[in-house]
């Protein structure tokens, strides 16, 4: 032991140094890691946490389930400008500038939410909650992956990513909760995102930042190498098809259990529709251990089932059915996505990964708005639950041709 006024030998004292601040490193490592974390959770809440208020909206404004389903959509289209205008920002500017912008477009939105008496008011807010998710989450997940300590950067993406949906999914559970149970049921849920936000931008705040800063400011590009366009394809296909479930639960399940099925409450409304994602998040481990190819094409099969289920579910009003295939098209949605993208980058050159994910995205994107939007207009013809099954059909026979192009690849390969 060291006492005042000894000496340590020199290799010793290196040693002891060196221990030190790698502990520290390691620290401040995961404290950031930590904080991030969180911030990436609360601002994805935002984003879904009108879902079980828009059968109360269509009751008090009298719009239709179109108009349901314009509104949810419209938070996609802006999260894809955002992507494609500011997602390289973050590189020039810092992580830390960019996600505070994030957080300020989600405060914007909650506040919008929280005065909303007209259909413009929610679509201003969609526009908005959607400008917060596409800044923030790939910049979160850039600085989730940097400042994670060198123990943890093997599980950092994963972490990142069940951030992500897990946020997307609690976001219509509490919400759902809070407007069945709490008092001020179109204002509360909001005025609890602000409190989770402010505790955010603090959070990002005290976060070390971890960009070097280079580069310079642009839009991202889009393209795919020729080498990468048949996997592309089926890969992207699958993400359409579980994107487009992904926005019917997000968007009409409630619709589905009020008016189908009977059943007013809306915490069973929100659960319903954030079971989806919240199994999504939780199958990010289990699709880690499969290979890229073997994970996008189970995925698809349990898509297949998923629509089956919901086709059934709808024919009979069976909430119980309903559950079980927001449950199956989770899981199949998780295995998909981010193995999908894994498959594609496994023949992409590094320095075309980034175009080629931002096309990536752009079609998960697409799926997120365009089918859900024919399906309320679909609905308006033939009412909701001809239009639920239709889409269940065509979604389903999406998840068939995408499974029949991987088992066709494999033959290929195997030749």
């Amino acid at each position: 032991m060291l006492g005042v006024g000894s000496t340590a030998p020199p290799a010793a004292l290196h040693r002891s140094v060196s221990i030190l601040q790698e502990e520290k490193t390691f620290i401040t490592g995961r404290f950031g890691f930590v904080l991030l974390t969180y911030a990436l959770t609360a601002v994805m809440v935002g984003a879904t946490l009108p879902t079980p208020m828009y059968e109360l909206y269509s009751d008090r404004m009298q719009f239709s389930v179109l108009t349901t389903t314009v509104v949810f959509a419209t938070y996609a289209g802006a999260v894809l400008a955002a992507l494609l205008l500011f997602g390289r920002w973050s590189d020039v500017l810092g992580r830390r500038p960019v996600l505070l912008a994030g957080i300020g477009f989600a405060v914007a939105s909650s506040v919008v939410f929280l005065f909303a008496d007209s259909v413009p008011t929610l679509l201003l807010g969609r526009v908005l909650s959607g400008l917060s998710v596409g800044v923030f989450t790939g910049t979160a997940t850039a600085a989730i992956l940097e400042a994670a300590p060198p123990q943890w950067k093997p599980r950092a993406a994963a972490v990142a990513t069940v951030a992500n949906l897990g946020g997307l999914g609690l976001g219509p559970v509490v919400a759902g909760l809070l407007v069945q149970y709490g008092p001020a049921p179109l204002h509360l849920s909001f005025a609890v995102h602000l409190v989770l936000v402010a505790a955010a931008a603090v959070a990002v705040w005290r976060a070390p930042e971890t960009s070097e800063r280079s580069g310079r400011l642009g839009m991202q590009r889009l393209a795919v190498p020729p080498q990468t366009r048949t996997v592309f394809v089926v890969a992207a296909t699958a993400a359409f098809a579980g994107f487009a479930v992904n926005a019917l639960f997000a968007s009409v399940a409630p619709t589905f259990v009020a008016d189908l099925m009977g059943i007013g409450n809306h915490a069973v409304a929100g659960a319903v529709a954030g079971l989806m994602v919240l199994t999504a998040a939780a199958t990010q481990p289990l699709a880690l251990r499969v290979s890229p190819a073997r994970s996008v094409a189970v995925g698809s099969a349990m898509l297949v089932v998923a629509m089956v289920m919901l086709n059934v579910a709808l024919h009979y009003t069976s909430l119980a059915g309903l559950i079980a295939a927001a449950v199956m098209g989770g899981a199949g949605q998780g295995l998909s996505f981010g193995r999908g993208l894994a498959a594609i980058f496994e023949l992409t050159p590094a320095d075309r990964r980034a175009e080629v994910s931002s096309a990536y995205f752009l079609v998960a994107y697409v799926a997120l708005s365009v089918p859900v939007i024919g399906m309320g207009a679909a609905a308006q013809r033939w009412g909701l639950q001809t239009a639920g099954e239709v889409f269940a059909v065509i979604v389903g026979l999406l998840a068939v041709a995408c499974l029949a192009a991987i088992l066709r690849l494999g033959r290929a390969r195997n030749r």
